[in-house]
Parts: structure tokens; C-alpha cells; sequence
């Protein structure tokens, strides 16, 4: 069985595809388009071919706008589908993107209250075993005083690091955006 309609034929395509159909429509739809006689005898084949393009040449081009008109009303709402699809996906995103940073906020403040009430060895020891990132978050969060004891009791390596987290973390020139 043959598809007329395939999803990756362009409008042009599709036109062309559908114009002889088209035509044939139109010529069974022109009330006595083969039963027209012709008074004078002397019609060449050549003149009846041009009478016969003439006369269907206006609901020819209005049948190819129309099949254009419907498939260009078909495209819009198929587009207006998937950006209704999209609009639902990116606030369903910005929801659970929200959740999250409520919940790390929630967890950031708890573990740095954790980290205010520690020695800072202690402190100093665990936050050295962490993702750089996390303990960099937790030592920001401390007061100066604490967090500078605490760097002093960490290996001078990963305090180096994590003392260049937090200074690219301030960088005016660091992009605020995070994507």
C-alpha cells in the first residue's frame, strides 16, 4: 500500500505529488469540461488544448492553494503541540530544579552547623575527604576565624584547593550564570 503522506516531504513536495490528483478533481468537479462543443469546425487539437488549460486554470491554482492552506494548518498546530509539550517539560523542570535547591540549601546550612560545633582537626580531617566543592561550600559558610584553623590543620595540597575554589567562586569575571 502506498502513503501519500510522508512526515519528511517538504510542502513542495507534497504538491507536486498531489497535483495531478488535484487536477482530476477539479476537471470532474467543472460541470460539462469534456462535453463542450465548439461551433466553428476549424479548432485544431493545439487550440483546444490552450481553451482546455485556460479554462482550468483558476480552480487548478485555487485547489493547490487550498491543499497548502490545509497543510500549512496542519504543520501550526502540530508545532503548536510540541511547544505545549515543551512549555509543560520546562515547568515540570523548574519545579524539581527548585526542589533541589531548596533541599541542598536545607542541607548546606545543617552541615555547616555541624562543622561550626566541631574542633577544627576534626573538622579539618573530614572536610580533607570530601568532594572539593562541598567542603570549599562548607568553609565559606564558617566564620573567618574557623575556617582559617581549620585550613591550617588540612594538608597544605588540598587546602591550596580549596582555597582556589573559593577565590574563583568571588572572581567578578566568573559567569553567574550557571548553565
Amino acid at each position: 500500500m502506498m502513503t501519500i503522506l510522508n512526515l519528511d516531504m517538504t510542502v513542495l513536495q507534497l504538491l507536486r505529488r498531489l497535483a495531478l490528483p488535484a487536477a482530476g478533481l477539479v476537471l470532474l468537479s467543472i460541470p460539462g469540461a469534456f462535453a463542450q462543443e465548439h461551433p466553428e469546425g476549424d479548432i485544431t487539437s493545439q487550440d483546444e488544448i490552450k481553451q482546455f488549460c485556460t479554462n482550468i486554470a483558476d480552480p487548478a491554482r485555487d485547489q493547490r492553494y487550498l491543499l497548502q492552506k490545509q497543510e500549512l494548518e496542519r504543520l501550526r498546530a502540530d508545532i503548536d503541540a510540541r511547544m505545549e509539550e515543551m512549555d509543560r517539560r520546562k515547568a515540570e523542570y523548574q519545579d524539581w530544579l527548585k526542589r533541589r535547591d531548596d533541599f541542598l540549601k536545607q542541607a548546606e546550612a545543617g552541615l555547616t552547623d555541624i562543622y561550626k560545633k566541631m574542633k577544627p582537626d576534626a573538622a579539618a580531617l573530614q572536610l580533607q575527604d570530601m568532594n572539593i566543592e562541598v567542603a570549599s561550600a562548607v568553609i565559606m559558610r564558617l566564620g573567618p576565624r574557623q575556617s582559617s584553623l581549620i585550613l591550617n590543620e588540612m594538608d597544605s595540597k588540598k587546602a591550596a584547593a580549596i582555597a582556589s575554589v573559593i577565590a574563583s567562586a568571588s572572581d567578578p569575571n566568573t559567569s553567574k550564570d550557571p548553565s
